[in-house]
């Protein structure tokens, strides 16, 4: 298999197969077209080296049999393995890297499938030499990790409480810095809408709202799914039911939530952020479209990958230590979705 051949098969030039992956490019090319490259990529086990495509040959330079290295990932809070635009990208990221170290991400799944006894069987037959676990997982999969994999290395926003590697932002004080930058702007009345069960980014707003003496009622804690349609149905149902008059920001435990929190407000015939600041984590590529533009905690998605992929094959290549927990900065991203109080203008 060669660039040519891999060009042919998506329906692209050489030169976008060429940037999709050789280079940690996020816009070498609509994400359609990278999914296409790399859907072909692993079907073709296609390596970028002599010495990888020698392993893909089961063959090592002196003619000894070596076999392929792989990798796998598992979307551990997600649905599927491309709903997910944070996860998505942090998996791509490792792709790439692991890629470019001549091993090959052999499959990905999410954790709702092992439920299915057809994709259970494929992954218990395809074992892999270590996988990456993306987002924060149950006792049911930890279980069945332990169980499956020798090499381990877990990506999110949550710590936890396992002796797996982890490479995380923190999702704690990253909520905490949300919270303070809209006391910064002014607001007193901060509502949250997100999931709240064993998540550190609401214990992160309740913590904050403390800190800072603000005040926390029942009612602006709006559960809701970490989704577009999470964030719409709760923000929705919020607003009509209190006719919120008191509240002046949200924030929200992501950026999908957020996209879908504002669209409820418009839909409810109020502004942002005239009649609501929102400000939320990720910053995913959409943030920066919307109108106005999301202000968000931007989490470093493709540098959490890239450890995450040299980390785990460390690990392969060098065997097991003292599990390490390597934590990377976030940032915050002003754009068009926050203003100060003393603008809100609500009728």
């Amino acid at each position: 298999m060669t660039l040519k051949e891999i060009a042919n098969l998506a329906g692209v030039s050489v030169s976008t197969v060429s940037r999709v992956i050789n280079n940690n490019n996020s816009k070498a090319a609509s994400k359609e077209v990278q999914d296409t490259i790399w859907r072909i990529v692993r079907e073709t086990n296609y390596t970028p080296n002599t010495a990888a495509r020698n392993l893909k040959l089961n063959r090592d330079p002196d003619g000894l049999s070596a076999p392929v290295k792989t990798i796998g990932c598992i979307f551990a809070r997600s649905n599927s393995t491309t709903d997910d635009p944070f996860f998505s990208k942090i998996a791509r990221s490792i792709e790439q890297e692991v890629y470019r170290q001549g091993y090959i991400m052999k499959y990905s799944f999410s954790a709702y499938d092992i439920n299915d006894a057809a994709t259970y069987q494929v992954i218990t037959n395809n074992r892999v030499n270590g996988i990456a676990v993306l987002g924060r997982f149950d006792k049911d999969l930890l279980e069945f990790i332990k169980k499956q994999y020798k090499h381990v290395v877990y990506v999110g926003l949550n710590k936890i409480d396992t002796e797996f590697d982890q490479i995380v932002s923190d999702g704690y004080q990253a909520s905490m810095a949300a919270i303070q930058y809209l006391h910064k702007l002014g607001h007193s009345s901060i509502a949250y809408v997100g999931e709240k069960q064993k998540e550190l980014r609401y214990q992160g707003y309740l913590d904050a709202m403390k800190d800072l003496k603000l005040p926390v009622l029942r009612e602006h804690i709006i559960a809701a799914p970490m989704s577009p349609e999470g964030g719409y149905n709760g923000v929705k149902a919020f607003l009509q039911k209190h006719e919120e008059k008191t509240v002046t920001a949200l924030f929200c435990a992501n950026d999908s939530t957020a996209i879908g929190a504002m669209k409820a407000i418009k839909d409810c015939g109020f502004r942002v952020p005239q009649d609501f600041s929102i400000i939320s984590i990720d910053d995913i590529d959409t943030a920066q479209y919307l109108s106005p533009m999301l202000t968000t905690i931007r989490i470093p998605m493709e540098e959490l990958g890239k450890m995450a992929a040299k980390i785990l094959i460390d690990r392969i290549e060098n065997g097991k230590g003292i599990h390490a927990t390597i934590e990377l900065p976030f940032q915050i991203i002003t754009r068009e979705s926050c203003c100060k109080l003393s603008r809100i203008r609500r009728t």
